[in-house]
């Protein structure tokens, strides 16, 4: 027992250690500053669970996890995000899950240029995130997962983290231009209503 109860505790505390690390890469990405942000669930597939999470509701979700993520990074240059998401997995109440990850996030996302107006992947990246020990109590003995709430934010947490280390490993694509105007952005007040993406 005593074993079992190390193994979770070590794996536990390796998962912190990677965030913190995660958490402490220097907010510099070139030219790279976020512009919209935008995400579209109109087709999203989700489980039972996930049922009761309104469009609107789990786009917000998404959205407010990346910008949390990128808006610290402030270059010159202004990038748009669209984000797809394509499925949500959630796992039922009571369902033992110490020892698997069952909830799940699906994402494609096409990062645009806006001073070019030119997509920069021209096939939308995937991203599949579980929520890991994140989503359940880590306690050995209860298999009672958190709130559904909780799951989502750890899901679109690990998205969020995720993109930016998809972004970082592409940094030529924000490498600085010596004629780089800065466009003046607000997202609070300019970013696009969905109606106005159908282009993405």
């Amino acid at each position: 027992m005593y074993r079992v109860l190390a193994c979770v505790a070590a794996v536990f505390l390796t998962a912190c250690a990677t965030e913190e690390q995660q958490d402490a890469i220097g907010k510099s990405l070139g030219q790279f500053r976020l512009g919209h942000n935008i995400a579209i669930a109109e087709t999203v597939e989700r489980s039972p669970l996930a049922a009761g999470i309104s469009n609107t509701a789990l786009e917000a979700e998404v959205q407010r996890a990346v910008g949390a993520q990128l808006r610290p990074y402030d270059g010159d240059g202004l990038y748009h995000l669209g984000l797809v998401v394509d499925s949500l997995v959630l796992p039922q109440p009571g369902v033992p899950v110490v020892y698997s990850t069952q909830s799940k996030l699906v994402v494609d996302v096409t990062v645009f240029d806006n001073d070019t107006g030119s997509k920069l992947n021209q096939t939308p990246e995937r991203f599949q995130v579980g929520g890991g020990f994140e989503t359940v109590v880590p306690f050995l003995g209860s298999g009672n997962v958190r709130p559904v709430e909780q799951q989502l934010e750890a899901l679109t947490t690990s998205l969020a983290r995720d993109i930016e280390t998809w972004l970082r490993q592409n940094s030529d694509w924000f490498a600085p231009r010596p004629d780089q105007l800065r466009v003046p952005y607000d997202f609070r007040v300019q970013a696009p209503e969905i109606s106005d993406l159908s282009g993405l």
